[in-house]
């Protein structure tokens, strides 16, 4: 009689299921849900009322309010923030025993990443639809692009977020320090943040910050997001996107790699 070997569940269905373990684990803390929407809607708020009065400046677009200028940015650095959390979650994995335990099933360690990343896709996907529901209600936001271009950029803004996560995911398979994980991400998003076209126009920037801002890739996911909210032409989605695929290829192969490395290293 021939002996039947089970193999393991296929690679969509560990994926699956695992993610849908991220999400289920995320909605059992709703502190946890209700402070990481509260604060991209208090840093609109803050940045909007700070910043208004770029728009009497010579370099601000001429016939712009700003909440049509801020808010496409903030999408993206919302993106980019919420990002730093699927690193910090794999660490918090590896600390608290449940990698230990998911490396005694068969399952591959890849789809433990895929899961993260998507699960945290998912809340980010919620965040910027919130916020984009506030900005229409309380600040008037009014693009151009319509509902069509806002959400292009938030579209846009999910794939820029989705990309850098698998570059802390990468960190932190390797670092798996929640401390260093924390410290690494704001060291490298503070700078990206202000030192780009997000808040204000990079021609109002003094010279060696418009330098960075010009070589800075934020700024141009932000430009492409706001070009497509606002229904300007569209310049740099394609260049965008590609980036953001080749930089979530090899923070995923690293990754992977990490990952791999035993838990007591």
């Amino acid at each position: 009689m021939a002996t039947l070997t089970w193999h393991g569940s296929s690679y969509p269905t560990q994926v699956l299921v695992l993610t849908g373990r991220s999400l289920r684990a995320l909605l059992r803390t709703p502190a946890l849900v209700f402070f990481s929407v509260l604060q991209p809607l208090i840093m609109l708020t803050l940045f909007s009322q700070i910043f208004s009065s770029i728009t009497s400046t010579a370099n601000f677009p001429p016939g712009m309010t700003y909440i049509n200028y801020l808010l496409p940015a903030i999408l993206v650095n919302t993106a980019m923030q919420s990002s730093l959390a699927s690193g910090i979650g794999l660490v918090q994995d590896m600390s608290n025993g449940v990698l230990a335990r998911f490396r005694s099933l068969p399952i591959r360690p890849s789809t433990v990443l895929l899961a993260r990343n998507l699960s945290d896709a998912v809340r980010t996907a919620f965040q910027l639809v919130l916020m984009i529901a506030f900005g229409v209600l309380v600040f008037g936001f009014r693009p151009d692009g319509g509902m069509a271009g806002t959400l292009a950029a938030l579209g846009l803004a999910l794939v820029v977020g989705w990309a850098l996560s698998w570059v802390f995911i990468a960190i932190a398979a390797w670092v798996r320090k929640a401390e260093l994980m924390q410290t690494v991400g704001f060291l490298a998003m503070f700078p990206l943040m202000f030192a780009s076209s997000a808040f204000v126009p990079v021609g109002g920037l003094p010279g060696w910050l418009q330098a960075i801002a010009k070589v800075n890739p934020l700024t141009y996911a932000v430009d492409a997001a706001r070009s497509l909210a606002l229904a300007h032409p569209v310049t740099g989605v394609v260049g965008a996107l590609a980036t953001s695929g080749a930089i979530a290829a090899v923070g995923a192969y690293f990754a992977v790699r990490g990952f791999r490395r035993p838990l007591s290293i």
